[in-house]
């Protein structure tokens, strides 16, 4: 083989690994920092978020792309179902607005509504994809991960959460919660 064929195969595999994240998130994994303020996002409310805030419970965290906000609807609704203690578990949904056609005010107020009506989940904007970034959750799709109250990761799925894996997660959960768990 010519030394230019293999300077190009080594030059396509080095930019095929440097276009890909550097790895998923996986179990076992603690959740890299991320702060989301200002210009970049933040809290519905207009805060800060930081995930710091994430550690001393256990958290479902949610990740999504607008587009894909009801492709887990029926888990989302089992895990409502659930009735967890609230004083050991906390669902946190982040909404990567930078991937969708629709237009950031309209998002705004849709999650306001939703903090209104879900005032125990944490609702976050995120305005340029940092979760993608710095958390490697998949762009364009909708990411879920639970969280242990360390903040390392112990479940993590993106796209939708197949039916026979609820009972899993819900025992992650459980587990983790300690005690009963509900």
């Amino acid at each position: 083989m010519k030394a230019s064929s293999i300077s190009t195969i080594v030059l396509v595999l080095f930019a095929l690994l440097y276009a890909s994240p550097l790895r998923a998130l996986e179990r076992g994994m603690t959740l890299p920092k991320m702060t989301l303020s200002g210009k970049e996002g933040g809290r519905v409310d207009g805060t800060p978020f930081d995930s710091d805030t994430l550690k001393g419970k256990v958290t479902v965290l949610f990740y999504v792309d607008p587009d894909k906000k009801s492709l887990n609807e029926d888990f989302t609704e089992a895990l409502k179902a659930k009735h967890f203690d609230r004083s050991r578990y906390r669902s946190v949904a982040i909404v990567n607005m930078a991937a969708t056609w629709m237009p950031n005010f309209a998002i705004a107020a849709a999650l306001k509504r939703k903090q209104e009506k879900y005032p125990d989940t944490i609702y976050v904007k995120d305005l340029h994809k940092k979760g993608v970034k710095v958390w490697r959750m998949k762009d364009d799709d909708a990411n879920f991960v639970v969280l242990s109250k360390e903040g390392e990761v112990l479940y993590a799925k993106a796209g939708k959460i197949p039916e026979n894996e609820y009972e899993t997660i819900f025992s992650i959960i459980r587990t983790h919660m300690g005690a009963s768990g509900q």
